[in-house]
C-alpha cells in the first residue's frame, strides 16, 4: 500500500495498523513484523520529501521520529532503534523506524534491517489481533511524551 493510500486510510479511520495520530502525522506499524514494533512514520500532508516541509513542519517530523523510537525502546526492550528516510520507491516522505534486538543474528544485526532475506521477512507480516496489544502500548507511550 503506498504512503498516500495509507493516509487517506488513516484519515478515515480505515487503516487497521494504525497506531496513533502524532503532529507531523501518523504512526503505523508496518506490515512486516519480523522485528518486532516496526514501525511507519507518515506525513500528513503527504509531501514528496523532507525539503518540501517547512523548517517548523521539518522539525515536528524528525522530533515525532524520534519520540516514537523512544516509546518503541521503552515497550519493546529494544537494544537501540534504526531510522531511515529514503522515498526510493514509494516517492513520498515517510520514515521507517526500527527496533533492534540483541538476539538478532549478528550477520544482520550488524546490518540495516533490510539485510534479511525476504523469505525471514515474510514470514511476520502485521496481525490486528497478535498486534493490538503492541500497537495499544506504542500508542500510550508516544503519548506520554507528546
Amino acid at each position: 500500500m503506498s504512503v498516500s493510500t495509507q493516509v487517506e486510510a488513516a484519515q478515515a479511520g480505515r487503516e487497521p495498523a494504525l497506531v496513533c495520530r502524532v503532529p507531523s502525522g501518523w504512526v503505523a506499524l508496518c506490515t512486516i513484523q519480523y522485528l518486532r514494533g516496526y514501525c511507519i512514520l507518515l506525513p500528513d500532508p503527504v509531501v514528496p520529501s523532507l525539503n518540501d516541509l517547512t523548517q517548523a513542519q521539518r522539525s515536528d517530523f524528525l522530533c515525532d521520529m524520534a519520540t516514537v523510537g523512544d516509546a518503541l525502546l521503552e515497550v519493546t526492550g529494544a537494544h537501540r532503534i534504526n531510522y531511515a528516510i529514503m522515498g526510493n520507491s514509494d516517492k513520498v516522505l515517510h520514515a521507517h523506524i526500527v527496533p533492534r534486538y540483541l538476539t538478532e543474528p549478528d550477520e544482520f544485526r550488524l546490518n540495516v534491517p533490510w539485510s534479511y532475506p525476504q523469505k525471514i521477512m515474510d514470514t511476520t507480516l502485521f496481525d490486528c489481533d497478535r498486534d493490538r496489544e503492541l500497537m495499544f502500548k506504542i500508542k500510550n507511550g508516544i503519548q506520554r511524551r507528546l
